[in-house]
């Protein structure tokens, strides 16, 4: 039988402004370990730490700019754009441009505090 998600639930961000992130389907909201979809909205100017996950992250940018820094360099995703992030491999994302971002991401497997691998 389908299983209804009638909202999401609002998780507490990491990084130096506030961002919102909305989980339909994961750990916290649904109760899934096999994959999470969040809708993320960060500000201008914020930045997260970086990281080493152990999932794999699927991201979907719906207006603004989304940066996401790797060890070879920096990639701008844009409106109508995504990338995809391999698990192991050193990230960090951020809003640089005055419009922030709003963006989709979906990680495999779920997201965890416990396997993203935030820099201290």
């Amino acid at each position: 039988m389908p299983t209804l998600i009638p909202a999401p639930t609002r998780i507490e961000a990491a990084g130096n402004k506030p961002k919102l992130i909305d989980e339909y389907v994961g750990r916290v909201n649904s109760k899934t370990s096999e994959l999470s979809v969040a809708h993320m909205r960060s500000p201008g100017g914020w930045v997260e730490p970086g990281q080493t996950p152990q999932f794999r992250e699927f991201t979907v940018v719906l207006r603004g700019s989304l940066r996401v820094e790797h060890k070879g360099g920096a990639l701008d995703v844009k409106a109508g754009q995504a990338v995809i992030c391999e698990p192991g491999e050193w990230v960090r994302y951020s809003t640089p441009g005055d419009e922030g971002a709003e963006y989709i991401a979906v990680c495999l497997p779920a997201f965890s505090p416990d396997t993203v691998h935030r820099d201290s």
